[in-house]
């Protein structure tokens, strides 16, 4: 795969050096034809023509991925999966949509804000972001290979390294929106007016933002996060906030409706054909926005709404309370987990505050792609950087858990009607009887990893959400299965009790690990989740290792996060110096 990737890069690299020295003209006829369509400069135009295509096939390979290890589990190899040649080329491509931003002008400077490369060569900010957002997600796959030989297989969306490369392509859409920026400003018929093609380009770009900022909440799509459920709409509130607060003040009225629609739509179409007939993996649901998106476009008739910032963090406040409660009975009706009560006061103190900070950053998005200025530099920085905090923090009381010293549960097994391999009925009795509330996020039966296929019951995972009959006493509401290459285990979460035991496991001859079988009756203890549902992850290594290693990937996500910072301020300031009135051209709001 390096070797591939390698040589096309070198093709790639040849053609741009041909075209910096002039020895070829195609390129930029071709940047030039599609300029004058969407009255752009060919150096915008051409990189969002690919950007589109590439990160939609990104997108389809990163739902497939995720749809395939629960359906079918780890990897053979990173040959071996036919959705990682789809990310694989998503992400370069991306990476490569980036780079033709930067090598494109040649006889020009693209825009006050653009960076000087050598004495006659200037590259755009979002093409230089885009580039980079595409490097960072690219640089995931070396380390994510490397990880697991250190590490073995961890399972999970959340990995550190498979957050690069989600997070890569996610974040380039802020890189997307500012290259547009850049080519608003630098139309070769200025006169001319904006088209509704543009409109829509640009509320689709925020629409490919929210999704961006959506991927990080697959696991709860599917129904088999890992972490605690108040994670999810915490992540949830971060997204609609950063988009939808930035997209609103751009786009105009009803903006934010077309941004979820669009949403909505692409969503719509990769979920059917991941989990229909044609690749028949698991299926997904997604969240919907609609509640925040109606929030935003309410407040957003508030005169508040010139006070930017001040409106963003109002914004953010209404949608962390309102607007999740809207998006709440989404969850319960089509969602394998909704929100109980009993979760709300923890949700709303780590909502809430994620989603202030989030409405400032997209406030503050907005305030730059629409050329008014933004705080000064001190005042903006400290803002991003308590941004970063706030998520920072909630995310780390998310994943404080803890695992019951000394609880176990009785298992009685009762046989159901066959189905490709021995299904049954549980009786659960939890020890102590107290271990759970009456308002559980959950205490359920996940069978996963159990082969995609037609003989293969839900495509290779069944949850079961367990009918409580009296304190600790639950049982299974259909059958699940304990036999092939099925994981099948108990699963409980209230509040930060998360924990689980093995009911049938299949043996894995390759991490040594035997079957532990599915006993007509059996007591086991409870033990930490990971260990469960993270089977192939190797525990035998110094902690401070795993620190360092991480430590490594956080250093490059804050690197990107840094760089979209300075991106946006460096046009912010950089065009509102060279404007003669002190105020840029606006984007149309129609």
């Amino acid at each position: 795969m390096t070797g591939a990737a390698g040589v096309i890069a070198l093709g790639l690299l040849w053609v741009g050096y041909l075209h910096r020295n002039r020895r070829i003209t195609w390129l930029q006829r071709l940047a030039d034809r599609l300029g004058r369509v969407l009255n752009r400069p060919g150096w915008v135009a051409l990189p969002l023509a690919m950007f589109l295509a590439t990160i939609l096939t990104a997108l389809l390979g990163f739902i497939w991925d995720v749809s395939l290890h629960i359906g079918n589990g780890r990897d053979e190899g990173p040959l071996a999966n036919p959705a990682h040649y789809f990310i694989l080329a998503g992400l370069f491509f991306l990476f490569t949509a980036g780079m033709a931003a930067i090598v494109l002008p040649l006889d020009e400077k693209p825009g006050p804000a653009a960076v000087r490369i050598t004495r006659t060569w200037y590259a755009p900010v979002g093409g230089i972001l885009l580039a980079g957002a595409g490097l960072y997600a690219l640089i995931g796959f070396p380390l994510d290979d490397m990880w697991h030989r250190i590490f073995g297989q961890d399972v999970t969306l959340w990995g550190p390294t498979h957050l690069m490369l989600i997070g890569g392509a996610g974040f380039s859409l802020i890189g997307v929106l500012l290259l547009e920026y850049e080519g608003r400003h630098n139309r070769p018929e200025p006169r001319e007016r904006e088209t509704r093609r543009m409109w829509l380009l640009r509320a689709f770009a925020f629409g490919g933002l929210l999704i961006g900022l959506s991927v990080f909440q697959v696991e709860y799509d599917f129904g088999v996060e890992q972490f605690r459920l108040v994670l999810q709409p915490m992540l949830i509130v971060a997204a609609a906030t950063i988009a939808l607060v930035a997209a609103r003040p751009v786009l105009g009225p009803g903006g934010t409706l077309v941004v979820v629609g669009f949403a909505a739509v692409v969503r719509t179409v990769v979920a059917v054909l991941v989990g229909g007939p044609i690749i028949d993996a698991p299926r997904n649901v997604f969240p919907l926005y609609l509640g925040v998106a109606v929030v935003v476009e309410l407040l957003a008739l508030l005169p508040l709404v010139r006070r930017r910032i001040v409106w963003g963090a109002v914004c953010g406040l209404v949608a962390a309370t309102v607007g999740l409660w809207l998006e709440s009975l989404w969850v319960g009706a089509m969602f394998v987990n909704p929100w109980p009560a009993a979760m709300w006061p923890e949700l709303l103190v780590m909502a809430v505050p994620t989603g202030i900070a989030g409405g400032v950053v997209g406030a503050m998005l907005a305030i730059v792609l629409l050329g008014e200025p933004l705080p000064r530099p001190a005042v903006r920085r400290t803002l991003v950087v308590a941004a970063v905090a706030v998520v920072a923090a909630a995310t780390t009381n998310g994943l404080l858990i803890e695992v019951p010293e000394g609880a176990r549960a009785a298992v009685e097994l009762r046989d159901a009607p066959e189905q490709g391999g021995r299904m049954v009925y549980a009786d659960i009795r939890i020890m102590p009887a107290d271990l759970v509330g009456t308002d559980p996020e959950w205490v359920e039966i996940l069978s996963w990893q159990g082969g995609v296929g037609s003989d293969s019951p839900g495509r290779g995972l069944v949850v079961d959400q367990l009918r409580r009959e009296s304190p600790g006493h639950y049982v299974s509401t259909k059958p699940v299965p304990v036999h092939g290459t099925w994981k099948t285990l108990l699963r409980v979460q209230d509040g930060r009790t998360l924990t689980a035991l093995p009911i049938f496991m299949a043996a894995d001859p390759g991490i040594g690990a035997a079957e532990i079988p599915a006993l007509d009756s059996f007591t086991r203890p409870f033990v930490s989740e990971i260990t469960v549902l993270q089977r192939e992850r190797s525990f035998d290594h110094p902690a401070w290792l795993f620190a360092v290693a991480s430590l490594v990937v956080l250093v490059c996500s804050l690197a990107l996060v840094a760089a979209l910072s300075w991106g946006a301020a460096r046009l912010n300031d950089r065009y509102l110096r060279e404007s003669p009135t002190g105020q840029q051209e606006r984007a149309p709001a129609q």
